[in-house]
């Protein structure tokens, strides 16, 4: 009781519900007592007619009484049909059939209707005075005409007693269908990405909600602009320090140049590595940054093999330092819609993690396979792996796996993530090796909806 009260003060859809059903119960509750009582009273004064109409019918033909006694009454007659004729004598004249009249009534019973107890039994008896002088009596036992009235009362009620239910199921299904926008509301927000903060629609919603989404618009575009505005400082502040960083880069090539002791030059190696990497940070951010921004870019239909190959040339000289054997599995070529550029970064990002952390004389594969309508786009390393715990968490900017010495920025994975989620593709993460739980193996999947002219083609 106390979960429904709860769950009634919470709700404004069940406490409409409650409310209403509680309204129509309590009104059909009143309507039907006062249906059944008038039907109930209507049918009596209908049996009362009953009488007075077949007494005229006695007088105005002058139709004889035949005497019957209690014994030869017929015990098969319909109860509910069944009316007492009797003479009642007047106290001036006793007619010889009296004593065997069916009910013992008192002569003094004045003319009109009245409910009379006789031997135990309770009867309806209408007592007329005919033209010819003689006094008749005409009876109805009271349980019978109670019944019929009560059967007739029942009737009138039929209606109600079916329309009651219907009328609480439609008023239900009309406050949850009333409440369906709201419901659908709720649904789109909360489906949406984490970059998708364009404002509601709110054209097809009650007038009453507006005011609610129009606040929530509101919200999103200062949220919008809060995150353009750290975007832009994060893409200003890199783009401004890639000047400074190229001028450290060529001063550090022209020292290199000078003759200086061993020390001196193996502190320099360190310098152009420490310069190296935040060059290569402030290109990852930069990615980073592109990679959040909501554009709508055009589409073209692209080779998935012709990718793989322009990422293999740019990366295979990194490869090679660390002699990496690295190649595409199959001759399986599939064409997509998408972006050229999106999936170009998302394949040379997964490409550059998978030559870091792959130990020198290791294996990097890249393939494309297509399963169920859908597009699967593949890289394999043999390197450590991500354990499974931490799977979600690498996704995050900035964060790298615990005990890893690879020189990294920890945004590689999180521009891979950002983009697949504007495409609508999904990101999948898995081991190269099941059996001995080693490796890494990062599949890109393609939605239906991504893919244009699939294709397989023979080279």
């Amino acid at each position: 009781m106390d979960g429904f009260k709860k769950r009634l003060s919470e709700s404004i859809q069940l406490r409409l519900s409650f409310s209403l059903s509680l309204a129509i119960l309590i009104v059909a509750i009143a309507a039907g007592i006062f249906s059944f009582m008038s039907a109930f009273d209507e049918a009596h004064e209908l049996q009362d007619d009953v009488l007075r109409q077949v007494a005229s019918i006695y007088d105005r033909h002058h139709l004889p009484i035949t005497p019957i006694s209690k014994d030869s009454r017929p015990q098969d007659a319909d109860a509910e049909f069944r009316v007492i004729v009797q003479y009642l004598a007047d106290g001036s004249k006793t007619r010889r059939n009296d004593a065997d009249a069916p009910l013992p009534l008192a002569s003094t019973l004045s003319d009109g209707l009245h409910t009379l107890d006789v031997s135990g039994e309770a009867f309806r008896v209408l007592v007329r005075t005919m033209a010819s002088g003689e006094r008749i009596a005409l009876s109805q036992e009271t349980s019978v005409r109670d019944e019929i009235a009560r059967d007739s009362a029942l009737r009138t009620l039929m209606p109600l007693l079916i329309l009651v239910p219907i009328l609480l199921l439609v008023v239900a299904d009309l406050v949850r269908k009333i409440f369906r926008p709201i419901a659908a509301l709720s649904s789109e927000i909360d489906q949406r990405a984490e970059q998708e903060l364009h404002p509601v629609k709110e054209s097809h919603l009650p007038v009453e909600i507006r005011p609610f989404v129009v606040a929530i618009n509101r919200l999103l575009n200062r949220v919008a602009q809060s995150m353009e505005t750290q975007r832009r400082f994060v893409a200003d502040a890199a783009h401004e320090l890639r000047t400074p960083l190229t001028a450290l880069s060529l001063q550090a090539e022209r020292l290199a140049e000078v003759h200086m002791s061993e020390q001196a030059q193996e502190r320099l190696v360190m310098l152009r590595r420490g310069i190296e990497r935040s060059r290569h940070l402030l290109d990852q951010l930069l990615t980073f940054a592109k990679a959040q921004a909501t554009l709508d870019l055009a589409r073209s239909s692209v080779s998935v093999l012709g990718l793989y190959r322009r990422v293999l040339e740019d990366l295979l000289p990194l490869a090679e330092a660390k002699h990496i054997d690295i190649g595409v599995e199959g001759d399986q070529d599939v064409w997509v819609s998408v972006h050229e550029l999106d999936l170009i970064t998302i394949i040379k990002n997964l490409v550059d993690n998978a030559i870091r952390y792959t130990p020198e004389g290791g294996k990097v594969d890249l393939s494309v396979d297509i399963e169920s309508h859908r597009v699967q786009l593949h890289v394999k390393d043999s390197g450590p792996g991500i354990r499974e715990e931490e799977r979600m968490r690498v996704f995050d900017p900035f964060y790298r796996t615990l005990g890893s010495d690879q020189v990294g920025s920890g945004l590689g994975l999180s521009i891979v993530k950002t983009i697949a989620d504007r495409m609508g593709a999904e990101v999948r993460l898995a081991c190269s090796d099941e059996a001995t739980q080693s490796g890494l193996c990062v599949s890109v999947v393609l939605m239906a909806t991504d893919m244009g002219q699939s294709a397989q083609k023979q080279r």
